[in-house]
């Protein structure tokens, strides 16, 4: 099978999550993605499980090889002028740069898309930042915790009433911004394709935070006020709320479409006398005596372990899910069975399972299989490949 983007080669200069997981998308679908890295590595390829609490001896950084599988690997001090003109003549044989610099130091290293265009103007370049590339927030450093999660409203809305903010899991911003990059830079190919003229990609976390929320953003745009939050005691609709089981697990019924699934979660939870009550008999009487309903749903669910409720539910034809851990999560056959995962051999760590591309193409094969690059393990490669003699290269790499 052919890979969609074979031939294409990608240089990024980025570290940690959102710019690196879109290149490991482009690489995903066939691009050669070059990886610049500074000579001792960024601190995310460093953080194995146990700098991040976890137990397990396992060597690598697992959430870093997810997100750099399949590249090569090319260690560069950046702030050095060879080290600059060698990655000069690696962009002019490059379709698509991708960066997370701040756009300030961009422009005091030559690498910005006026300069790096200026005479190739074929070449794309995807800029990814916390606020974009204009504005008094241009040039400030952004993590998804701040920029996407904070600064957009979503760590505030996300929550029930009464309860103090969540924190944000690490990368989920991230990844969500890095679907955007792919987009625009798939984009920017088939316009390319035609025209033969490049153009310059900008995904922000901000925005894309407020796009993710985009359900609430845009009514708040359009109102004025944001919508309320839930409140699990008296919901708006009972049957689109969670329930725990006695068992201490948790239930999330959504039934959105209260009246078409009424009867039948009466039915499921043993409660016929619910769905003959004048006083729940339609979406507007259920929210009237929501708080009432609520209880005795909650009752009634925490009578019986998440297992027996599985059992129950499994007759009935009703939309809900239990609250699994993640342990729970990547062990269920429904996440192997729609290909989230895929296992990887390492030279070092052996073979281990990982988060594969969120996408499957009938006709072209994904490497989500392979592993991330060791620390500048190409260096030599690629730069003898752009034309670099060798001692033009232990130049570039400082002697190393």
């Amino acid at each position: 099978m052919t890979a969609p983007l074979e031939g294409i080669r990608v240089v990024e200069i980025a570290s940690y999550v959102a710019a690196p997981a879109a290149g490991a998308l482009l690489r995903d679908l066939g691009a050669d993605v070059v990886k610049v890295e500074v000579p001792h590595g960024e601190i995310y390829r460093h953080s194995t499980p146990r700098t991040n609490g976890i137990r397990h001896p396992f060597p690598e950084a697992a959430h870093f090889q997810m997100d750099n599988r399949g590249k090569r690997s090319l260690t560069l001090d950046v702030t050095r002028a060879p080290a600059r003109r060698a990655l000069t003549r690696l962009i002019a044989q490059a379709d698509i740069v991708i960066t997370n610099m701040l756009p300030g130091r961009l422009v005091k290293y030559g690498l910005d898309p006026a300069t790096l265009r200026a005479d190739r103007p074929e070449l794309i370049c995807a800029r990814v930042s916390g606020y974009g590339p204009d504005g008094a927030n241009a040039d400030e450093p952004a993590f998804d915790y701040t920029a996407y999660w904070a600064r957009a409203g979503f760590m505030d809305q996300m929550r029930d009433e009464g309860v103090p903010p969540s924190f944000l899991r690490g990368g989920v911003g991230d990844h969500a911004l890095a679907l955007s990059v792919v987009t625009g830079v798939l984009a920017a190919l088939r316009v390319r394709d035609k025209t033969g003229a490049g153009q310059v990609v900008d995904v922000n976390l901000l925005h894309v935070g407020l796009y993710i929320q985009g359900n609430d953003a845009a009514q708040a745009l359009a109102t004025g006020e944001a919508p309320p939050r839930h409140d699990r005691s008296r919901p708006r609709n009972p049957l689109w709320n969670h329930y725990q089981t006695r068992d201490g697990r948790w239930i999330f019924l959504v039934m959105i479409e209260s009246d078409r699934y009424w009867p039948t979660l009466c039915k499921a939870l043993g409660l016929e006398d619910l769905a003959a009550d004048e006083r729940f008999s339609g979406p507007v009487e259920r929210y009237r005596g929501s708080e009432e309903l609520t209880a005795r749903l909650a009752e009634r669910i925490g009578e019986r372990s998440l297992d027996e409720w599985r059992k129950v539910f499994a007759d009935h034809r009703l939309i809900w899910a239990p609250v699994l851990t993640l342990q729970e999560a990547v062990a269920e056959p429904a996440a192997e069975e729609a290909g989230a995962f895929v296992e990887v051999n390492h030279p070092t760590a052996g073979s281990f399972r990982s988060v594969a591309a969120p996408l499957r193409m009938s006709g072209s094969d994904l490497t989500s299989d392979v592993p991330a690059p060791g620390l500048g393990e190409h260096s030599r490669e690629v730069l003898a490949e752009v034309g670099l003699t060798p001692d033009e290269i232990d130049e570039a790499l400082g002697g190393r």
